[in-house]
């Protein structure tokens, strides 16, 4: 588990998160591809954790439990065996000096305690030191989320004056695998200036180069590359659909 965290990066849970946590500090750190999760079940959370044992969690002590449960549940994930090298941090709205020095000089949490206030730049610079310190990303740039049993996750190509469907394999805000019923032969290095990407209820217009393709069985598999003309928000609502994508997956595998 540690080679994979050591290259894929580790995920984040926030639990219990405040609105202004879930509203504006966790879309911050989605556009800076950290993989971040929402938990408001403690018990599931704790699950979740002995299949990802270098996870980060960051709680608000405020919501979900008393201040003794909280404490409880924290040093049952530190004691146990499974969970031990999970690092917790907290994050909240109250600065409170005893609790502070209590949960990291006695508890001895791992990932810091972060007071937010109305500037919320001091507190975001913190989180991120702590994140990078605890190398949550690994050796990756991008977070790359799997589509291909997916219905409504496919682009249609412009190819000699009509558009051809394609199912999307893989997709992160550098490009997407696809493949297509028959096979359209696409040139390595053409451009495409009119793709249409459709993750299920979004429709993004993008354009791209063809970077090579693969065989996989009797399917041919071509990876589509963005340029660096594609809107910026577009390769926001990219993120964004990939967090989404990824939460869903993890609220059902529990």
């Amino acid at each position: 588990m540690a080679q994979d965290t050591e290259i894929l990066g580790k995920k984040i849970f926030f639990l219990y998160p405040s609105a202004i946590v879930q509203n504006r500090i966790i879309e911050e750190l989605i556009q800076q591809e950290f993989e971040v999760y929402l938990m408001k079940d403690h018990k599931k959370l704790f699950n979740i954790l002995k299949k990802y044992p270098e996870s980060i969690v960051f709680i608000n002590i405020y919501e979900g439990m008393t201040e003794k449960e909280w404490e409880a549940w924290i040093k049952s994930v530190q004691g146990n065996k499974d969970t031990s090298n999970v690092s917790i941090g907290i994050i909240c709205q109250n600065e409170d000096e005893a609790l502070i020095s209590k949960y990291i000089t006695q508890i001895k949490i791992k990932a810091g305690y972060i007071v937010l206030k109305s500037d919320l730049a001091p507190a975001f610079k913190q989180l991120f030191e702590i994140l990078m310190s605890l190398q949550a990303k690994g050796r990756r740039k991008y977070i790359r989320v799997i589509t291909e049993n997916e219905t409504n996750t496919i682009v249609n190509m412009p190819v000699n004056g009509t558009f051809v469907k394609g199912m999307i394999k893989d997709i992160s805000v550098v490009g997407f695998s696809c493949s297509f019923d028959e096979d359209p032969e696409l040139k390595k290095n053409s451009l495409f200036n009119d793709i249409q990407v459709k993750l299920q209820t979004n429709i993004l217009k993008t354009e791209g180069i063809v970077f090579g393709s693969r065989m996989d069985g009797n399917r041919k598999i071509y990876v589509i590359l963005f340029t660096q003309r594609v809107d910026p928000e577009i390769r926001a609502r990219i993120r964004r659909y990939i967090q989404s994508n990824l939460q869903s997956k993890m609220d059902s595998g529990f």
